[in-house]
């Protein structure tokens, strides 16, 4: 009898007429999607083509060797307008670089303070926090970098009347000049020193931290694993010899200060307003992450005898971070390509770059697409990056 009925089942399914059938309808929602995207690529493309034609506008990428004939202000690299629009667009791309990685990270710690400070049971600490976040995000970016090189930085004094932070630090209206280092024979040496301790200091506050966790005994792991870090290079300072770095001042000369390291007045207004932006949207994140742990696991952390510094870095922000970690990305993509902003202030970025190099060079679409596809790239680069770590860390059902 159950064989009839199965029977029965099969020949009503094969049966339904082929308007009907889900297997059917799904294959061919697939196969007009796919042909509508590619009607629309070669439309895209044979516009493209027809119009540069048209022109007499060339869409290769001989020019890129290339004299550029135009200055940059502002370089990681050595560069003059003698040399190739190639070299160019690889200065605009590593000033991008700069903003990026360096704003990611101050961006990072200042988003987990104000996160943290949020949720504060102090009500001076909390309602700070509360007023940045909520001001910060209410203000458009580009308002944000224009009252910060306009209103801010262009408003302090000028070379002659700097001011002094001892013989370390400059500010004034074009760039903040800051001590640095310069090399000598034995820093490889010494560099070397420096990164065997911090790999030491990092294994050490990995194993005392676990052991803390299965012995209940306090073990000092921060403070242990800082004394290595700072302690190895310390003593490597001296039994390398000849001193690994030597400190280069900033002095007045004629026009300007020179020596050390100058952060100019665009860059300053560009990273300040990207950091502060992205921190206020991170804190948000972070104290979204925070809440989502369950009110227990505080508890259990604090009944232990976990303090406050212990709670967060052992217990609540190792679960947080399987919340946080997805929005976080999507602020670290949109931090990095607000950096094309950069065009409205001056400062010599990628996009700002490429700009000029459209009107010195005539080639409008091979830029833009070098452009948009530097763009994807570095997107797609923090994401793979970012995603590793969140399958990571993400809980595993057994």
């Amino acid at each position: 009898m159950s064989e009839k009925k199965s029977s029965i089942r099969i020949l009503t399914y094969q049966g339904i007429p082929l308007w009907r059938d889900v297997r059917v309808l799904k294959a061919l929602a697939q196969v007009v999607s796919a042909l509508v995207v590619l009607g629309f690529l070669y439309f895209f493309f044979s516009n493209v083509i027809s119009a540069t034609n048209t022109k007499s506008l060339s869409l290769g990428f001989d020019y890129l060797s290339q004299e550029a004939g135009f200055p940059i202000g502002e370089s990681i690299i050595d560069y003059d307008p003698s040399m190739s629009f190639a070299k160019a667009f690889a200065v605009g791309f590593l000033n991008t670089i700069k903003v990026a990685f360096i704003g990611v990270i101050l961006a990072t710690i200042l988003g987990s303070i104000v996160g943290v400070m949020r949720l504060s049971s102090n009500w001076l600490i909390r309602n700070i926090a509360s007023v940045y976040i909520e001001t910060v995000r209410n203000i458009p970016l580009l308002v944000l970098l224009f009252f910060l090189f306009f209103g801010v930085i262009t408003q302090l004094p000028a070379v002659e009347n700097s001011i002094l932070v001892g013989d370390f630090l400059a500010l004034n209206n074009r760039a903040l000049y800051m001590a640095s280092f310069l090399s000598t024979a034995t820093t490889g040496a010494w560099l070397i020193i420096l990164a065997a301790a911090i790999l030491f200091a990092i294994i050490l506050f990995i194993i005392l931290g676990q052991w803390q966790l299965r012995t209940g005994r306090n073990t000092h792991p921060f403070l242990l694993s800082l004394a290595v870090l700072l302690l190895v290079p310390l003593l490597g300072w001296f039994l390398v010899g000849e001193q690994p770095l030597l400190l280069d001042k900033p002095v007045l000369g004629r026009f300007n200060y020179e020596g050390g390291i100058a952060f100019t007045a665009q860059f300053a207004a560009l990273l300040v307003g990207l950091v502060l932006y992205t921190g206020a949207f991170i804190a948000e994140i972070v104290r979204a992450g925070i809440q989502s742990v369950s009110r227990g696991q505080v508890e259990a952390a604090r009944s232990i005898g976990l303090s406050l510094f212990q709670s967060l870095r052992l217990v609540i922000f190792p679960q947080a971070m399987r919340v946080i970690i997805p929005p976080l990305i999507s602020q670290f993509l949109n931090l990095t390509k607000n950096t094309s902003l950069a065009i409205a202030i001056g400062y010599p970025d990628l996009f700002s770059v490429g700009r000029i190099m459209i009107n010195q060079a005539g080639r409008a679409v091979p830029v833009f697409l070098m452009v948009m596809g530097t763009y994807l790239t570095l997107s797609l680069f923090y994401s793979v990056l970012m995603n590793i770590y969140n399958r990571r860390i993400q809980f595993v059902e057994r």
